[in-house]
């Protein structure tokens, strides 16, 4: 059988898997681990994710999302046992790597990942100031235009100066209801 790995010691590797499958790969690779005594090769498993921003029906809702569906970070000793374990799970459907031999990720992009993953609260961006004209697209205002009067960054709300009824009426928004003309 040709080696199929190099001894890199504990290092964190990329699985790729069948897409909403990431869970299931998580579960079935930890009970492997158990039942086949892998625990001093195959360490920890990560699917990495954020949380982000959504509207729905107007209100807003932080939403955990993959940042690599189909992907699951495995930290290991590859070997060609613990090779075997993780290649034959259920639903996983190769390493990353050079043809069969998985390459490991750099500490400073697994540094990166978990810093994005521990970002508690997901900050809007926002690329307006006073001023700026922008078009409402969400909400009872959808559609309307007007500028920008004020910013709250803390909240992610602006405040926007419309035209209704023929006169200027200031109007409450999020962030996400609204966009730069």
């Amino acid at each position: 059988m040709a080696k199929q790995t190099l001894n890199q010691g504990r290092r964190w590797y990329v699985l790729h898997t069948y897409s909403g499958y990431e869970e299931n790969v998580e579960k079935n690779l930890k009970q492997r681990i158990e039942s086949m005594d892998m625990e001093d090769k195959i360490f920890n498993i990560l699917i990495p994710t954020e949380n982000k921003i959504k509207i729905k029906n107007g209100k807003r809702k932080v939403v955990e999302e993959k940042i690599f569906p189909g992907y699951v970070m495995v930290e290991m000793i590859v070997n060609d046992d613990s090779w075997y374990v993780v290649r034959n799970t259920p639903n996983v459907t190769g390493f990353i790597g050079t043809g069969t031999i998985p390459t490991p990720i750099s500490e400073k992009e697994v540094k990166g990942l978990q810093k994005r993953m521990g970002v508690e609260e997901p900050k809007f961006k926002i690329d307006i100031s006073i001023d700026t004209p922008v078009r409402i697209t969400d909400g009872p205002f959808k559609n309307l235009e007007g500028k920008v009067t004020s910013i709250d960054e803390a909240k992610g709300k602006c405040k926007v100066l419309v035209s209704m009824f023929g006169r200027e009426t200031p109007v409450e928004l999020d962030f996400l209801q609204i966009k730069k003309i």
